[in-house]
């Protein structure tokens, strides 16, 4: 869509919403605002950017004929598509875009679309590293932190954007086409706002349902969702597993990730020499390097970067070392898949901080997980009571309930003998307590810090 001159109605104000809005403005169309919240500060975000000045903002309803007047809507991810103020659009004949189209409608480049229940910053970020090594132009952008909508103009033909894309996105995605997608992995999450695991594994998958037999869609072998999505994948799959020996494809074997293609077999790095912990990490060492093959990156490059590369912060993220014990900062376990992935990569006893914000998940595969590992459980939030019930019920007594997140910590310090690990991974996302996960882990990492040696 010619995007000059059109009415285009973003709604959300924050962050996506904001970086979408001057976009448009960039490209010669009329913005206006909007926002559910009726106490949002307008004149403190007028001032936060220059272009906001002469925009339009709509507070709690938008006018029927202001609704009337719009070409197109471009809605934040962190607005349902079934919400009511959604249906007054669809009902109004407006098409809606989210920000990830938005940014496609723009793009000049080659793109790389990265999402997965897990493991999704770490290989965005790993391929980020990769593809700047080999070409002259990289954008790292989406849920990693900086909006695609920010950088999307400054795109050129010989430019590669490299994409974290979440499930949120892919629900307002029309006409996005990389030439490259991975989905990682498909677990339970967001099912309060997907409601089910079809809808959710649909969403995933959708990544790739513009992309042709000319583009690459690198899937995780140990998925069985995957594996049978394989079959109705329009682009050509390129497989990565853990635990099995691929006849094509790339593979774990042992301390090796190995490549088979055709009647060949080639060990390509040991996991010794990178610096990522945990099989969830080869896994995405394994996607990021299929990923980056598949744009035509030679294979020493890539390993080298795998190498030199180091954990994305919150992600089973080493802080310190304090009177014997290490600590680690997996904040960024938001569910209890991910969670699972961080308790599996400690090699001491741990003590384990989790709970949070309930998004409807279960509990039982990350208790089972534990495998004796855990000597004491902390929990917080709103999901405390219910994790501390779901542990018992599988035979663990060593719990206990924090008041606070202060509180919590003290708690492991206390209990930490040398030669054990304490870890931030709530399996909970950190709402209600925390603006984000990323305040959550640094307000670990300030306090462990702090601990005296």
């Amino acid at each position: 869509m010619e995007l000059k001159g059109k009415k285009v109605l973003v709604a959300g104000c924050k962050k996506s919403g904001l970086g979408a809005a001057q976009l448009l403005w960039k490209a010669g169309a009329q913005p206006v605002l909007f926002d559910e919240n009726p106490d949002l500060d307008v004149e403190g975000l007028r001032k936060t950017a220059e272009f906001l000045t002469d925009v339009p903002v709509f507070l709690k309803a938008l006018p029927k004929e202001e609704i009337r007047s719009l070409d197109l809507a471009v809605v934040s991810p962190g607005i349902p598509v079934d919400s009511p103020a959604l249906s007054i659009l669809y009902d109004a004949g407006i098409p809606v875009w989210g920000e990830v189209e938005l940014a496609w409608n723009c793009e000049k480049g080659r793109v790389a679309a990265i999402t997965g229940t897990n493991g999704k910053t770490t290989t965005t970020a790993l391929v980020g590293e990769i593809m700047k090594r080999h070409f002259p132009k990289v954008f790292v952008v989406g849920n990693i932190g900086t909006a695609y909508t920010q950088k999307a103009m400054e795109t050129s033909k010989d430019s590669v954007t490299v994409a974290e894309i979440s499930s949120f996105q892919l629900e307002t995605v029309h006409g996005f086409h990389p030439c490259v997608s991975a989905v990682l992995n498909i677990t339970p999450d967001h099912l309060n706002r997907h409601h089910t695991m079809e809808n959710y594994a649909a969403v995933k998958e959708s990544i790739s349902k513009n992309q042709t037999e000319k583009d690459f869609c690198v899937l995780n072998y140990e998925d069985p969702r995957l594996r049978e999505f394989a079959a109705a994948c329009p682009a050509k799959v390129v497989w990565f597993s853990s635990k099995s020996r691929l006849e094509e494809g790339f593979f774990l074997d042992g301390d090796w990730i190995c490549k088979s293609f055709g009647q060949k077999e080639e060990k390509l790095l040991n996991v010794h020499d990178m610096q990522l912990l945990g099989v969830h990490n080869y896994e995405n060492v394994m996607a990021a390097m299929a990923i980056a093959e598949s744009f035509g990156v030679p294979m020493d490059e890539i390993t080298d970067a795998v190498r030199a590369f180091k954990a994305v912060e919150h992600r089973i993220e080493f802080v310190a070392k304090k009177r014997g014990v290490v600590y680690y900062n997996d904040s960024k376990g938001t569910n209890p898949d991910a969670a699972i992935r961080g308790i599996r990569a400690m090699r001491w006893p741990t003590v384990l901080i989790g709970g949070g914000y309930d998004k409807g998940n279960e509990y039982d595969e990350w208790i089972e997980a534990f495998d004796g590992k855990v000597k004491l459980l902390v929990l917080i939030g709103q999901t405390r009571e219910k994790i501390a019930e779901c542990a018992r019920r599988h035979g663990m007594e060593n719990v206990v309930l924090a008041d606070s997140f202060q509180e919590a910590l003290q708690i492991c310090t206390e209990h930490a003998s040398p030669g054990d690990a304490v870890l931030l991974s709530p399996a909970c996302a950190s709402w209600g307590m925390f603006p984000n996960y990323e305040v959550r882990g640094k307000m670990f990492k300030d306090y462990v810090n702090g601990l005296e040696e």
